[in-house]
């Protein structure tokens, strides 16, 4: 399946919000908040993460810092049109965040943190998963793949219906529908990469996690919440799983980054000139193909 490059910008004020998607993921899953942001007047762009958007053959070819250097591509498209960027992101989009946040401190203005991943130690997860760092180097560990499985992260039924349609049909809309072990390899590492380096993350953070998350537990965001360097604001959500950006509190999710961007950026913004409307969705040409 030849890649498909779901990138969108969404054109607004002089505050930009880069939003990455989560492992194995497109750039649909963020859609609701960005359109969100860009009725606030914000410029927003999605970015597609390199090897993303095709085969687990095209995913496993990258690594955590070819997904790194995705994001730092959608800063700098971002910068060429905005004064100010916060960036943010989904399950290990939400760590490609911080980290991006951490190395480049001037340009990163803020950061979001949705249903941050650092494990996968969700109440649906197998309990054997504890295993696979013990055979990531066996033939059984390199052929295992993570497999989407109910309740696919939504409690929403409706919402739910629809993705795993979406991924029977294969559309790629949806992702894919199992994770490869190499690309979880990518995860730790990126994870590790990441550890040493939260409490240099000064700027400010909003958490959003959801308490019975099946992927990720809420111990992910407590983490982060301890040992992140600046400022954390924090939503727990009581009626969603973990892909808190489509399921049934998405609305209140998409209401407080909104306001956590308003309340970052507002004090070196012209709230007169920060309301434009939204243009036409963009897929800008630099963003055409990733991987």
């Amino acid at each position: 399946m030849a890649i498909i490059d779901r990138s969108f910008m969404i054109e607004g004020g002089p505050v930009g919000v880069l939003l990455i998607h989560g492992l194995g993921g497109t750039p649909v899953e963020m859609r609701e908040v960005a359109r969100a942001l860009a009725a606030g007047g914000h410029t927003v762009l999605c970015c597609q993460l390199a090897g993303h958007g095709g085969s687990m053959d095209d995913l496993t070819s990258t690594g955590f810092e070819d997904w790194y250097d995705s994001a730092l591509a959608g800063l700098a498209t971002l910068e060429q049109r905005c004064e100010r960027v916060v960036v943010g992101g989904l399950s290990m989009g939400a760590v490609l965040a911080a980290l991006l946040a951490a190395r480049q401190p001037e340009r990163v203005a803020g950061l979001v943190m949705l249903a941050p991943t650092l494990r996968y130690d969700g109440w649906s997860i197998p309990w054997y998963s504890f295993l696979l760092p013990l055979l990531i180097n066996t033939p059984i560990g390199r052929r295992y793949q993570f497999e989407e499985r109910e309740p696919y992260g939504v409690k929403d039924e409706r919402v739910r219906a629809v993705i795993v349609r979406a991924l029977r049909q294969g559309s790629g809309d949806a992702g894919l529908t199992a994770t490869p072990s190499a690309a979880l390899r990518e995860l730790w590492r990126l994870v590790a990469a990441l550890r040493p380096l939260l409490g240099a993350i000064r700027q400010r953070t909003l958490l959003v996690h959801a308490r019975h998350d099946d992927v990720a537990s809420l111990r992910n965001a407590l983490y982060l919440q301890r040992h992140l360097g600046g400022p954390v604001d924090s939503l727990i959500l009581e009626d969603s799983y973990h892909l808190v950006t489509l399921d049934r509190q998405r609305h209140l999710v998409t209401e407080r980054v909104l306001s956590f961007v308003d309340a970052l950026t507002a004090p070196k913004s012209n709230p007169k000139a920060r309301r434009p409307a939204a243009r036409a969705a963009l897929v800008p040409q630099e963003m055409g193909h990733v991987a």
